[in-house]
């Protein structure tokens, strides 16, 4: 996309305040870094067309705004903007709106809908892929380590920040339960242990973590240097994983949550218990995985 400005001081004013709440509700850094930056596009939209104030955001003004996007072609690669593209912009002007409201300050409602097949999940693994990673990982130090990361972002279905956080006293054993401090909006949740999960997480906290530097730190998942894991580690030892098991698709730790919740819900587990484990704070972030199923059918 090529460089906007925002020249209306209010708007500034407001990507600004807008990029430092998404901060303090602990969104996760993409969120944080893409979204300002999808909102330059809807203020310079708005300067274009007259609009200073937020008070004067109408249903027709947003549904206009999306009828700019369609027309547009994509800047790097050529051709219209896909679906999934758009629902990013979206899922954007829904934060702002929300934002807007907690702040009270002038808001607007967006419930302009995009017809046709659009989701953000970009790839769920079957649960063959899944067992194949658990494989792959082995039984050393460092693959006692990964089934410990599988075990966390995918058997509990944890956020890549939330995983990163968490703390050996948050592990409950004797209740089976994952103790999130830290998840979006600083909500906390307790999260079930299925027994294959606890047995992966203790195999790894006994058996493979004791052997790190600085094991007295309060992080549970560490470094080979004794540090807290970093979000590039993580990912670093996921992407190897998927190599070795020759799973071809553009994954990352957060297809593991995606893929937990398809599962669970092709299990016939119900929406709302869903939306409790993966500790969204309303049902439309969960039914996304509705439509998940009857895409990929062959999962």
């Amino acid at each position: 996309m090529k460089h906007l400005e925002i020249h209306n001081p209010n708007y500034k004013r407001l990507q600004e305040s807008f990029t430092e709440w998404l901060r303090l509700l602990n969104f996760e850094s993409s969120t944080i870094y893409y979204s300002p930056v999808r909102l330059t596009e809807f203020f310079s939209w708005l300067e274009n067309n007259h609009i200073t104030e937020t008070g004067q955001i109408t249903r027709k003004t947003i549904a206009a705004y999306f009828d700019y996007l369609k027309a547009r072609q994509h800047q790097r690669k050529g051709g219209k903007l896909s679906k999934n593209y758009l629902r990013t912009h979206l899922q954007t002007l829904r934060k702002f709106s929300r934002y807007l409201r907690e702040t009270e300050q002038d808001s607007f409602t967006v419930d302009y809908q995009i017809k046709g097949k659009s989701r953000n999940v970009k790839a769920v693994l079957t649960r063959e892929e899944i067992n194949q990673l658990y494989q792959t990982a082995g039984q050393g130090l460092l693959g006692l380590r990964d089934r410990a990361i599988l075990a966390v972002y995918y058997g509990c279905g944890l956020r890549k920040s939330e995983g990163r956080q968490l703390d050996t006293s948050d592990v409950l054993w004797e209740k089976s339960l994952l103790y999130v401090r830290k998840g979006k909006n600083y909500q906390e949740r307790y999260v079930p242990m299925t027994e294959k999960v606890r047995e992966d997480l203790q195999d790894y906290y006994y058996g493979s973590r004791p052997a790190f530097p600085n094991v007295g730190s309060p992080a549970f998942l560490l470094s080979k240097k004794g540090n807290r894991l970093s979000g590039n580690i993580l990912y670093q030892r996921f992407k190897s994983l998927l190599e070795k098991a020759q799973i071809d698709k553009p994954a990352g730790l957060h297809t593991l949550r995606h893929s937990i919740a398809t599962h669970l819900l092709q299990s016939g587990m119900k929406l709302e218990q869903i939306s409790h484990f993966l500790g969204h704070s309303s049902l439309e972030s969960t039914q996304i995985y509705t439509q998940v199923i009857h895409e990929e059918s062959n999962l």
